[in-house]
């Protein structure tokens, strides 16, 4: 795949695609699709979680693999790319982090759309990244936490549509955002769309983040484990383990994992 900013090469983890790019590399390539303005275009940030959920769920592993961009926000993907020979990835590529330096970097320049979080959340964090950075609001939107119905749909496109915006951030967390970025692609005329899940709560400051040494070294897991191991327990120690295995299998040649197709031409 190329665009018009960055040449991307890519790898696999359990049939999953992992674009091999840093921060600045996305940075430009959301640009280069801004400035394009053709169809709408998605963004997985994706990690153990996500590639894990793939493999149970073969619906949601169509709407990952058919993202314009999947990248590794996550040690494990990162070390795996590394060993895999591509030494540029340096760091993982971590949503609240891309989300604050996209908004940092470009300003004003673009116009903003938060659908996503609990209620009253999208609007807290439209009003501090304009606080922060000057950044353009083109709207925001909480949604129930069930399926809407169609006259919500309508309702929701239509908004989404009058407020124009460059980028559209979704905070809906891991499978329901990739789904609903997937459902949408050629719904909404929007040039770029992001799933940026628990940035929504991080960057208002609601969660408290893992201090910077256990973000780069693979430890986060740990920190959010401990701060909410009611709902996290499962993720983390259940499905990490048998991502460790699936991996250390696919390693070895013992088990091989399908590959879902990309319907964009890469």
């Amino acid at each position: 795949m190329t665009t018009e900013a960055v040449a991307i090469s890519s790898f696999r983890v359990l049939g999953v695609r992992v674009d091999s790019v840093q921060i600045p590399d996305t940075i430009q390539i959301i640009e280069s699709w801004i400035r394009d303005s053709g169809r709408s275009r998605y963004v997985a940030i994706t990690g153990m979680h996500g590639v894990s959920e793939a493999q149970r769920d073969p619906g949601f592993k169509t709407a990952l693999c058919a993202a314009d961009l999947i990248v590794p926000d996550g040690m494990p993907l990162v070390w795996l790319g590394r060993m895999r020979g591509f030494r540029s990835l340096k760091r993982r590529v971590y949503g609240p982090e891309l989300m604050e330096t996209f908004c940092r970097q470009t300003g004003d320049k673009y116009r903003h759309f938060f659908y996503g979080g609990a209620p009253g959340v999208a609007d807290m964090l439209a009003k501090v990244e304009h606080e922060r950075y000057g950044i353009q609001i083109a709207g925001t939107y909480c949604p129930p936490f069930r399926r809407l119905t169609q006259d919500e749909e309508r309702e929701v496109q239509s908004i989404i549509e009058a407020a124009a915006p460059d980028v559209l951030w979704i905070g809906l967390s891991t499978p329901k955002q990739e789904t609903w970025m997937f459902e949408h692609r050629d719904k909404v005329a929007v040039p770029v769309m992001l799933g940026v899940g628990a940035a929504f709560d991080l960057n208002t400051g609601r969660l408290k983040q893992a201090p910077a040494w256990m973000r780069e070294n693979g430890f986060e897991w740990f920190f959010r484990l401990i701060a909410e191991p009611g709902r996290l327990w499962r993720r983390y120690l259940l499905n990490g383990s048998g991502f460790v295995w699936n991996v250390f299998l696919e390693a070895l040649g013992i088990k091989t994992f399908e590959i879902a197709s990309n319907p964009h031409d890469r």
